[in-house]
């Protein structure tokens, strides 16, 4: 048996900030909104928004890939994220790497595939 899709949790303490940061600011789309779950997806990934966060730091592991990470990165600014760490190259690897902090408190990390030196 195979999972129909991938779906990732994220909680959120103000689900309309939250909804429009993932919409507007970060290119999801918008698949269904309401103040205890909302669902926003990129491709065949589902990214699930759960009412009940408190705003405080959360390291989850969610890393989302863009073509431009600086491009991405200045968004996510833009739409009130909180800068962790601004994109580098990655010695070693074949990426460049941001860390943001969400509206709500989620750290994700942005990056950008360069391929090997």
């Amino acid at each position: 048996m195979k999972p129909q899709s991938v779906k990732y949790m994220l909680m959120a303490q103000e689900m309309d900030r939250a909804v429009a940061f993932y919409r507007d600011g970060m290119g999801f789309e918008e698949n269904f909104s309401s103040p205890h779950w909302s669902e926003l997806n990129v491709g065949d990934a589902i990214l699930g928004l759960h009412e009940g966060g408190d705003g405080s730091r959360n390291p989850t592991g969610l890393s989302l890939q863009y073509e431009d990470v600086v491009r991405a990165f200045e968004r996510a600014i833009e739409f009130g994220a909180t800068s962790l760490q601004r994109p580098e190259r990655r010695e070693g690897e074949p990426i460049i790497l941001s860390i943001i902090i969400d509206p709500e408190g989620n750290e994700i990390m942005l990056t950008q595939y360069v391929g090997h030196e």
